[in-house]
């Protein structure tokens, strides 16, 4: 698999950048679905031997545990700078006041906490999983530069915001001199496009590279339409059933064609939607999540896909304008 920039900056990270928020103790956290560290490791080495050299989780992902499941796993894989190593802060770790969200007091308690957990001494981008109301932007973004100054983080990134929330980031940022957002990672496939109005245009207009979550649309795109998923994970990710209700008719029709363009290639349907994703200028690289030995395959076939001026539009023609969800 080849590399890519992240954005305008000099990192390299793989084209496909592996989610490890499947990955966590399901005791621990609303992730009753994710698997140990041992379902996880053949996934992990599968990845990294096709190439796949980036990998992206969260300090809430399991309580913790996914930070730690991806900290021992990717120790075996070699030296540290061989892999580059995504994390977030925002949601709620720990009871009481500063135990979430984005204040100096929690950027900093946190990053050092998720450096444990990693049992390394930075990450490579430092994200923020939210915006966050409560907390000055100025705060926020002073706090993520001396994250960044102390050699805890190489960069920082952001996740899902309205377009004008991430630009007065970047722009208070800008104004004192401090450490800019390198990433926007958002929810983007064929079934939610709405980060192509605002979000996109923005992130290429500025040099920001775009890793969306979610890229097959929690695997609605990897299967008829019809053919529902079924699992511990379709029965309990309670935030993935607020996702993809709008428009079930245009839904249906896009995945359809999708299954239509696979049948006529001979590759699968995840193939198909992940090519489309990673086609767009605006993006860097998709997060692809595994638990079958085929979401890794098929994440590193979808790389070498090129998408047709007419199977593109084939796969576009269906959509209609909705509310964001996500965030």
């Amino acid at each position: 698999m080849s590399t890519t920039r992240l954005g305008g900056t000099g990192l390299e990270i793989s084209n496909v950048v592996l989610g490890m928020m499947s990955y966590g103790d399901p005791t621990k956290g609303s992730h009753e679905w994710s698997v140990g560290i041992d379902e996880a490791r053949p996934f992990v080495r599968r990845a990294f031997d096709a190439g796949i050299t980036t990998f992206d989780t969260a300090n809430v992902y399991s309580d913790g545990s996914s930070e730690e499941i991806t900290g021992m796993l990717l120790r075996e894989l070699g030296p540290r700078e061989d892999v580059q190593v995504l994390t977030k802060v925002f949601n709620r770790m720990r009871p009481g006041r500063n135990g979430a969200g984005l204040s100096r007091v929690a950027i900093m308690h946190e990053i050092d906490a998720s450096l444990t957990r990693l049992g390394t001494d930075y990450v490579d981008v430092y994200q923020i999983h939210r915006f966050d109301p409560n907390t000055p932007v100025e705060e926020t973004m002073g706090a993520l530069h001396d994250v960044v100054k102390s050699g805890k983080a190489r960069y920082i990134g952001a996740s899902s915001m309205w377009a004008w929330q991430f630009a007065e980031m970047q722009h208070t940022a800008e104004l004192h001199g401090w450490t800019k957002f390198v990433s926007m990672q958002d929810q983007y496939n064929l079934l939610e496009r709405e980060e192509e109005r605002e979000m996109h245009p923005f992130c290429e207009h500025t040099g920001v590279g775009v890793i969306p979550w979610s890229p097959l649309a929690r695997g609605k795109v990897t299967r008829p339409w019809d053919a529902q998923g079924s699992g511990s994970r379709a029965d309990t990710d309670q935030f993935g059933k607020t996702l993809y209700r709008q428009d079930e008719d245009a839904n249906r029709a896009i995945v359809g064609t999708v299954e239509q363009i696979a049948t006529d290639r001979g590759v699968s349907m995840a193939q198909i939607a992940l090519a489309w994703v990673a086609g767009k200028s605006a993006v860097s690289a998709p997060i692809v999540g595994a638990t079958k030995e085929h979401h890794i395959d098929d994440a590193v076939a979808a790389a070498s896909i090129d998408l047709t001026e007419d199977e593109v539009t084939r796969l576009e023609s269906a959509y209609t304008p909705r509310v964001p969800s996500g965030f």
